[in-house]
């Protein structure tokens, strides 16, 4: 098991957007395992490259156990419906944001073998797809939210972490027996 460190709100890699995978080789492998091992260890449901200081087109999502997806070069094709819900972040731990999205979508993704294939997904999946591809293109959760409810979040932040600037959080297979 390989975990990396997360980035954190503060973090450049965080708001530059990805650039896409050219092939699916070992290295992308690699870190695909990497992501999710690390997303369990941090108790997420998504995990982009950039949230461990990679800008490429990478990202995970385990929104039911056992139903993984991975998504290189992701593409959102189709959305229907809309929904407010309540958005977290590994990146921003401990802030949470009613955030409207799709209720379902179509991505086009990229798998391991290097084929493009089409995903449907509805519910928490679909919200946790849209929030990594987020993520990919340098958005965050907060920038989906009113001036006022971000401002009051940043400022939330700001205390809690009592004056710790740093932009870097180790993630420890600890975490995964809590």
């Amino acid at each position: 098991m390989t975990l990396r460190a997360l980035h954190l709100l503060g973090s450049p890699v965080l708001r530059q957007p990805s650039a896409e995978v050219a092939r699916v080789d070992d290295e992308v492998r690699t870190l695909v395992k990497d992501l999710f091992d690390t997303m369990h260890a941090a108790k997420g449901i998504g995990l982009a490259a950039n949230q461990v200081g990679l800008a490429r087109r990478v990202a995970v999502v385990e929104a039911d156990e056992h139903d993984q997806l991975i998504l290189i070069n992701p593409v959102l094709v189709e959305k229907k419906g809309s929904v407010k819900g309540e958005e977290g972040c590994l990146s921003i731990p401990e802030l949470f944001g009613d955030v409207e999205r799709a209720t379902s979508v179509v991505v086009e993704t990229t798998d391991l073998t290097g084929q493009r294939i089409r995903v449907e997904a509805e519910g928490l999946k679909a919200r946790a797809i849209q929030h990594e591809i987020d993520h990919l293109d340098g958005i965050i959760f907060l920038d989906r939210l009113s001036p006022l409810k971000r401002r009051l979040l940043l400022r939330k932040w700001q205390k809690e972490r009592k004056g710790d600037t740093s932009v870097i959080k180790e993630v420890t297979a600890a975490t995964v027996e809590e």
